[in-house]
């Protein structure tokens, strides 16, 4: 295995169409949306995505979501227990939650658990070289609503009848070009084992990004990875600062265009950086 060398930039442009890309509970679940109206995904739906695609690709997770828990463990404290029984120290037990679990050494995680009803347990913190911006629309995004009933009885009446239906909303937006920032810095990355094979296997998440993603928020071929740029510095620290790398992508709305419908109605140009090339490559 390489160890990490040299730091890396990315970004990646998805385009969201009649779908909900991660919608706000304490806003009925509307997708969520910026004060200005730009369409904003948390880093936490972006690094769910993530662990899926990870998962997918044989990679050990630790933050497993129900429906795709591959082991016998009902829960991250029984994961954490039962898989490291035995350490001699915090540093010990980081070293080995980052050996056995991709996502620790990628995003970091905060160990917290008791040990049942003893006051004994583990308290251990990882800081994960991988960091994730929230994504947000180049433009403002419109939400769309429908209302829809269920007209089917979830549970038995006492007379036989059908029940009342019940009424509901479903909310998507109508379309929208996000951009997914992110680093990856080498420093951590060495205090938690991640190389250079880690790194390009999440470049394959994020090209990947959508694939077994689907629910009815968010129909088959709704959201899709439009491009990627990825940039790897010649050192640890890097040759220019995330935020200027990130900066060099412009995208603005071609002539014309006031309501864009895809990506198509974007410019997308790369600001040249002297001494630092972006891969650039669509995504799938």
């Amino acid at each position: 295995m390489n160890m990490l060398e040299n730091k890396i930039d990315f970004v990646a442009l998805i385009s969201v169409t009649n779908a909900n890309p991660n919608g706000d509970p304490l806003n009925g679940n509307r997708p969520r949306t910026t004060y200005t109206g730009h369409g904003e995904i948390s880093d936490v739906c972006i690094k769910r995505k993530i662990r899926n695609r990870l998962q997918d690709m044989g990679k050990a997770i630790f933050v497993q979501s129900d429906e795709r828990r591959d082991d016998s463990f009902g829960s991250l404290s029984e994961r954490a227990s039962q898989t490291i029984t035995t350490y001699t120290s915090k540093d010990d037990y980081a070293a080995q939650a980052c050996s056995k679990w991709f996502d620790v050494r990628a995003f970091g995680q905060v160990f917290a658990y008791k040990k049942g009803k003893e006051k004994d347990g583990v308290s251990v913190g990882v800081r994960g070289p991988v960091s994730i911006h929230q994504a947000v629309s180049v433009s403002p995004v419109d939400i769309n609503s429908m209302q829809i009933t269920k007209s089917v009885n979830s549970e038995p009446t006492e007379d036989g009848k059908k029940s009342s239906d019940t009424m509901g909303s479903k909310h998507m937006v109508e379309f929208g070009l996000y951009q997914i920032k992110g680093a990856i810095n080498v420093q951590l990355a060495e205090k938690t084992g991640f190389t250079q094979e880690d790194a390009e296997a999440i470049k394959e998440c994020l090209r990947t990004l959508f694939i077994n993603d689907t629910s009815s928020a968010r129909p088959d071929g709704s959201m899709e990875v439009v491009r990627l740029f990825w940039w790897q510095h010649n050192n640890k620290i890097g040759q220019y600062s995330s935020a200027k790398v990130h900066n060099t992508v412009q995208v603005t709305l071609k002539e014309g265009v006031t309501s864009p419908q895809s990506a198509e109605d974007y410019e997308i140009t790369l600001l040249p950086l002297e001494g630092l090339e972006a891969e650039i490559i669509d995504g799938i």
